[in-house]
């Protein structure tokens, strides 16, 4: 396989790696960068600032390029496919939203999901399209 090829699993370690980043990042359970903040205010350690930063870097990656290929359109696109998917769980029975913790979780799935389609649209659609995306520099 090429390395320009994308495939199934090309999208799945894109939103594999979203979910590290959002779970990380915050999530209901206590175990993420904000509770271990929060709870480290007082003691604010490099081993904190470091984790700070290499999560905004992974913010800063992810939202740029998901903003860059999707846009407004696209990004609202992307919400309502991955809440549709979410409505089709709830609906079969799979998920249930009896908690605001369930809703949570719910949500950060979503956000995982637009930003691995994010992640993957320009090849997507190159796939689809044969069209490449470019970056415009001005010089």
């Amino acid at each position: 396989m090429a390395s320009k090829d994308f495939t199934f699993a090309s999208f799945g370690w894109r939103f594999l790696f979203a979910l590290l980043l959002v779970f990380l990042t915050y999530n209901p359970s206590g175990y993420s960068y904000v509770h271990w903040l929060r709870a480290s205010l007082s003691d604010f350690t490099p081993i904190l600032a470091i984790a700070g930063v290499v999560l905004l870097i992974g913010w800063a990656m992810y939202l740029r390029t998901t903003w860059a290929s999707l846009g407004p359109f696209g990004a609202v696109l992307a919400v309502a496919f991955f809440g549709v998917i979410v409505w089709l769980m709830v609906d079969i029975g799979m998920v249930q939203t009896g908690s605001l913790q369930a809703i949570a979780w719910l949500a950060e799935f979503i956000l995982a999901g637009v930003l691995a389609a994010g992640m993957s649209w320009s090849h997507i659609r190159r796939k689809i399209s044969g069209q490449y995306d470019t970056d415009e520099i001005e010089g």
